[in-house]
């Protein structure tokens, strides 16, 4: 079963990003909805297979990839910043994204716009695609749906509107603008080196 799993700094941190009012919000309300909501559903799958009634598994599922994809990227969202973030990446990071996107600007131009961009509730993501051994970003509409099945994400942004709107109102494209300032590209690094690893990149 899934937990809640406690902030990364204290809620106050960020607050020259996000007030501690809309990390308390956003963690311990909507985060933890989620994982609520995949345990549900865990636990609605686990009796279908002992009742061997199979009648509602698509809803089921549907649940589970909702609330579980929001669960992981809540996860990954809350260690993309720090309060020691910002700047630029460096070692194999900054050598990928440069690959990759053709520059580091060239990477903040795309993942601002593709983030800023998704429509209605969704997520700008920076993963690896090991196929092609290459990042990509991804702009996430539906957080369970818009995804290149097999990539790794390596950071997130969240935008969906209870991310941001107690400070930044309709200003989307300002809070996406700021998450560069808090970016934690030390964490996206360790994950990149991971999915590499996992991949034999």
């Amino acid at each position: 079963m899934y937990t809640l799993p406690d902030l990364p700094y204290s809620k106050d941190a960020l607050d020259s990003y996000l007030s501690s009012e809309i990390l308390e919000l956003h963690h311990d309300k909507h985060h933890a909805g989620y994982v609520s909501g995949a345990n549900a559903a865990l636990e609605a799958l686990a009796e279908a297979r002992s009742k061997g009634d199979f009648k509602a598994v698509k809803a089921h599922s549907r649940a589970l990839a909702f609330h579980g994809s929001g669960h992981v990227l809540h996860t990954l969202y809350w260690n993309s910043m720090s309060p020691n973030g910002g700047g630029d990446p460096t070692g194999e990071l900054k050598t990928e994204l440069e690959k990759s996107f053709g520059s580091i600007d060239g990477f903040r131009g795309h993942f601002k716009a593709a983030t800023a961009q998704a429509e209605a509730s969704g997520w700008g993501i920076l993963a690896y695609e090991p196929l092609a051994d290459r990042c990509v970003v991804l702009a996430a509409e539906v957080h369970q749906q818009m995804g290149v099945q097999g990539s790794i994400p390596l950071l997130v942004c969240d935008v969906w509107e209870h991310a941001y709107y107690l400070r930044y109102q309709n200003r989307r494209p300002d809070y996406v603008n700021g998450f560069f300032d808090v970016i934690h590209w030390d964490y996206a690094a360790k994950r990149l080196a991971a999915a590499k690893a996992l991949a034999g990149a």
